[in-house]
């Protein structure tokens, strides 16, 4: 890894010495705000400040007492896999009062708290920036009662507060995603999958509920990641006569030889005179104009249960050092700012303006103003509905425009899960536009040997929650075939590509731009989606495939973990896979709570692993009773795994023992992720809408002709916005011999995983959260897909 640059500034300057900062969770609970709290702790005691827990949110800390009490690094070990609030959460009517603020406030003046982290939702949020307001009045009243003396006035003079939103409902402006969100989703569609299963072989319609009952989030993606046939949410009122629409539609797709329906309503669905619209309502109607054997699945608190997903522990972990890095920075002049997410990147709003904003969409909502609504949502939600729209609703051949266009979509590399929504989502979206799809079985070997066949809407029904790559993929590279493909493209008449894949993918591409030179078949529109589970693509932050990946690698660990519960101090040392990319090994460390993650990119020798043991060593004998160690696969080809296993095993006799895992290609295996699932189904429709437009820029005399660099192009994620770039200009930003990008953004998060498993080390903030507003807070291309 390369060294610090002296122009940065880094986190071992800056000094929490002196200051005392409290974290408490408020209202509903959500799961990873036990994860946010462990980052908050631990970086808190990093740099020198007092932590304190409020147990049981606001009403602790007006009850004062047992509920305010100092944490400790050992407070919160194996608490980040916990679902809920392991310090309790609790609404407080007397917070609302002057009376209730008061006493909070003599309450945090005794233990010398002026610093409050704040994890909850709009409510929570707005009560802490209340309290800050009142802040200096309060201690005055105190001083006149004679709570306390008249010099803690000045000494505690000013309240600083950063939030942190809390929610599974995804409902609260100024961020793409809210701790707690992508956990509920993990649960709604499990739900959905195991539901499918029964559906088809009875032949039945399910109508869920899912949580929602101002906001649909989770019902729109819920729907988006499993195909479902109707939505309801409160944000999109059906208009008058949707019943029959939607009984049409119900009808056609078991016509269509479909064995099952989903219908997901959220809770708060309404129809556009605000008359609720319930699931016993939808059944009744579906049973009578249809007969359809019909029933009824409401989720109800399950969605709020469970361990949090890789996403949301990752999110948190994130969200709570840079939350500590706020109040660090805070003045007096600061405003109250929440801690959010913009595409891949940490943001810094005021919360008022974010507040304010989320109570502009329920006006806008009562006010029947729906459009507006939508757009108040934010990008994120905006795309999500357009992109539902664009799946769900077939339109009829006469209303289909005629492209004449031929496309063809084929995946290239290992599979990964997520690969089947991006293939369903390209045909469908592709029909709509008016083009012809055509699948190629087993990548471009498949394609030089002919295996390409016209794909059709209902073809791709039901492939959003395969795993795997149900058009088959091979490794094959088309250099050597590319005759034999140009070939196949011109006996197809094939106008544009799309290529689902990951590093294979990449490479292909680029040899199809260098063989337009020697054939005319290649100059048409090329696009590549990136989808390996190993996220070593160049030009994107994220793939299809790694999330899925890295819950399975996480989930993995917490069982591991939890072996050795009860039993002597151990140490699991785990192997994932990646190639020469550390990105599994890295994020799943972060996600999972590991100690130490050895990858490639930051080389490392004996004595990094002697000095590991020993601090292993360390923790063991105190309260710590196990220990995680993950090595990505190709990180050293000395150092072994088992050379690991066998050095940590000999070393650590006497305090602890060692035991050895190789997850090996279960990482690749499973039903896609949520994220997956819809990351897949938005950059692929993005990706089709691109495809259409250079189609048509490039169709000159007759046929389609495209030789520009623009022309064929990587779709990928890059900080806040979805970016099209040449494939070309991206060599240069790559390690073709290790199959990775020469600069990779996980890497600051290595740091912070250290920093949280108790180590001294530099942490670059640089690149950290910066105040801004809300109006401007996403650039003009962000599409935000990242935060689904």
């Amino acid at each position: 890894m390369a060294q610090p640059d002296s122009k940065k500034i880094f986190f071992e300057n800056l000094s929490g010495a002196g200051k005392a900062i409290a974290v408490l969770t408020s209202g509903g609970d959500a799961q990873g705000m036990n994860a946010a709290v462990r980052a908050v702790v631990r970086m808190g005691l990093y740099v020198g400040a007092k932590v304190y827990f409020i147990h049981e949110g606001y009403q602790g800390m007006v009850d004062g007492g047992e509920n305010i009490k100092e944490a400790s690094w050992e407070s919160v070990s194996s608490m980040l896999q916990v679902g809920g609030t392991v310090i309790g959460s609790a609404r407080c009517k007397e917070f609302r009062s002057h009376e209730g603020r008061l006493k909070a406030a003599h309450n945090l003046v005794q233990h010398g708290i002026t610093n409050l982290c704040v994890i909850g939702g709009d409510g929570s949020l707005t009560g802490a920036n209340l309290f800050r307001e009142e802040w200096s009045g309060l201690l005055g009243e105190l001083v006149e009662q004679g709570s306390i003396e008249a010099d803690a006035v000045q000494k505690y003079s000013a309240l600083h507060i950063v939030g942190m939103v809390g929610s599974i409902d995804n409902d609260f402006c100024g961020t793409d995603m809210t701790i707690g969100t992508d956990s509920a989703l993990h649960r709604i569609i499990e739900v959905v999958d195991a539901i499918m299963t029964t559906a088809q072989s009875h032949q039945r319609t399910f109508v869920l509920e899912v949580m929602g009952r101002h906001c649909g989030y989770l019902a729109l993606v819920s729907a988006l990641a499993c195909g479902a046939d109707w939505v309801l949410i409160p944000e999109m009122p059906p208009e008058d006569g949707w019943e029959d629409k939607m009984c049409q539609k119900l009808s056609a797709n078991r016509a269509g030889m479909k064995r099952l329906n989903i219908i997901i309503v959220a809770e708060g669905a309404i129809d556009h005179n605000n008359k609720p619209i319930t699931t016993e309502y939808i059944k009744n109607l579906v049973v009578k104009c249809l007969g359809f054997d019909t029933r009824v699945t409401i989720l109800g608190h399950v969605q709020r249960g469970g361990t949090p997903s890789a996403f949301d522990r990752i999110l948190a972990s994130r969200m709570g050092v840079e939350a500590v890095l706020a109040l660090l920075e805070t003045t007096a002049n600061t405003p109250a700012c929440v801690v959010s997410l913009c595409g891949n990147q940490s943001v810094r709003l005021p919360l008022m303006e974010c507040v304010q904003m989320t109570q502009e969409v329920q006006k806008a909502m009562d006010e029947k103003r729906f459009e507006e609504a939508v757009k108040l949502r934010g990008r994120s939600f905006e795309n999500n509905l357009k992109t539902y729209k664009l799946l769900a609703h077939r339109k009829l051949e006469s209303e289909l425009p005629t492209s004449n266009f031929n496309v063809a979509v084929l995946n290239v590399g290992a599979p990964a899960a997520g690969m089947n929504a991006a293939v369903r989502s390209a045909v469908r979206v592709g029909i709509s536009e008016g083009h012809k799809m055509f699948a190629v079985s087993d990548g471009f070997e498949g394609f030089y040997k002919g295996q390409i066949k016209e794909i059709k809407w209902a073809d791709v029904g039901g492939w959003t929650g395969q795993g795997g790559s149900l058009l088959g993929t091979k490794r094959t590279l088309p250099a050597k075939h590319v005759d034999k493909i140009a070939e196949q493209m011109r006996a197809h008449n094939i106008n544009a590509l799309l290529i689902v894949g990951g590093f294979e993918a990449f490479e292909s591409l680029l040899q199809l731009y260098e063989a337009r030179a020697t054939y005319e078949e290649f100059c048409i529109p090329m696009c590549m989606l990136p989808a390996t589970i190993s996220n070593n693509v160049p030009g994107t932050d994220l793939s299809i495939g790694a999330d899925t990946a890295l819950n399975a690698i996480v989930e993995t660990c917490d069982r591991i973990k939890q072996s050795a519960s009860g039993t002597k101090r151990r140490v699991f040392i785990i192997e994932t896979m990646g190639g020469y990319c550390g990105y599994l090994a890295s994020v799943g460390g972060l996600a999972a709570g590991a100690d130490a993650a050895y990858i490639y990119e930051e080389p490392f020798d004996i004595r990094d692993l002697q000095a590991n043991v020993e601090h292993l060593t360390e923790k063991m004998k105190g309260s710590i009773q196990r220990g995680l160690v993950l090595r990505n696969e190709n990180c050293n080809e000395n150092y072994t795994t088992d050379f690991i296993y066998q050095l940590y095993s000999e070393e650590g006799k006497g305090v602890f023992d060692s035991r050895k895992n190789v997850l090996g290609h279960m990482q690749q295996g499973g039903a896609p992720s949520p994220f997956d699932r819809n990351f897949g189904t938005k950059i692929s429709a993005k990706a089709m809408q691109w495809v259409t437009k250079k189609l048509v820029e490039t169709f000159r005399q007759g046929r389609v002709f495209a030789n520009t660099e623009d022309s064929c192009c990587l779709l990928g994620m890059r900080r806040r916005a979805l970016v099209f770039q040449p494939v070309v200009q991206l060599k240069d930003q790559t390690d073709f011999v290790h199959r990775i990008p020469k600069e990779q953004w996980w890497l600051k998060l290595r740091p912070l995983m250290k920093i949280l498993a108790k180590y001294k080390t530099s942490y670059d903030v640089s690149d950290s959260g910066q105040l801004e507003h809300v109006v401007r807070n996403r650039p003009k291309e962000s599409d935000a897909s990242v935060a689904m």
